[in-house]
């Protein structure tokens, strides 16, 4: 369970790769004075990896190492984390979780963009068809937290920043 004791909430961004997780998260720490937190960038400061994929041409994460990295800051509060996964943080870590969604089409092109090729491209683009984050999200998380934006345009975007900033504000004064 979530606590709710703690003073600063804590939210979770999350969705397949290239639907725009990092741009949101690091506008709304900018916007509501959270901590971003990026688990790759994390991941990599501290080598918290457990081998590499030569299929998907990646490290692999060491995710009870990052559970542990995160844990204090966590019960602290303030904080928001950028993640494609989200099953394999503790529930109590978060207030909010925000599963971005993207077209199907379009998240094709960012990936090509970024360099995804082969099955990497595919299997992240059939993520997303699929909805496998949100279900992942729905089952690691109260269904009450777990909620689906849009992320296709840059109006989604900033939908989606006043939205979120309006709903940290209210948390934070129904909290405090």
């Amino acid at each position: 369970m979530r606590s709710s004791r703690r003073p600063l909430l804590t939210l979770l961004p999350t969705g397949t790769p290239g639907v725009g997780k990092t741009t949101l998260g690091k506008e709304l720490a900018q916007r509501t004075g959270l901590t971003y937190v990026n688990i790759g960038d994390l991941a990599q400061e501290g080598q918290l990896f457990d081998g590499y994929d030569d299929e998907y041409q990646c490290p692999i994460l060491d995710e009870d190492r990052v559970v542990d990295e995160l844990d204090e800051k966590m019960s602290e509060g303030g904080v928001i984390v950028d993640y494609h996964g989200c099953d394999l943080f503790p529930e109590r870590w978060f207030d909010i979780v925000f599963v971005l969604r993207t077209d199907n089409t379009q998240l094709y092109t960012r990936l090509e963009a970024r360099g995804y090729t082969g099955k990497k491209l595919q299997d992240n683009v059939q993520c997303e068809i699929f909805q496998t984050i949100y279900e992942e999200a729905m089952e690691a998380y109260s269904k009450e937290i777990v909620h689906q934006l849009p992320s296709n345009t840059p109006e989604d975007m900033e939908h989606n920043l006043e939205q979120i900033v309006h709903w940290t504000e209210q948390w934070m004064k129904d909290h405090n």
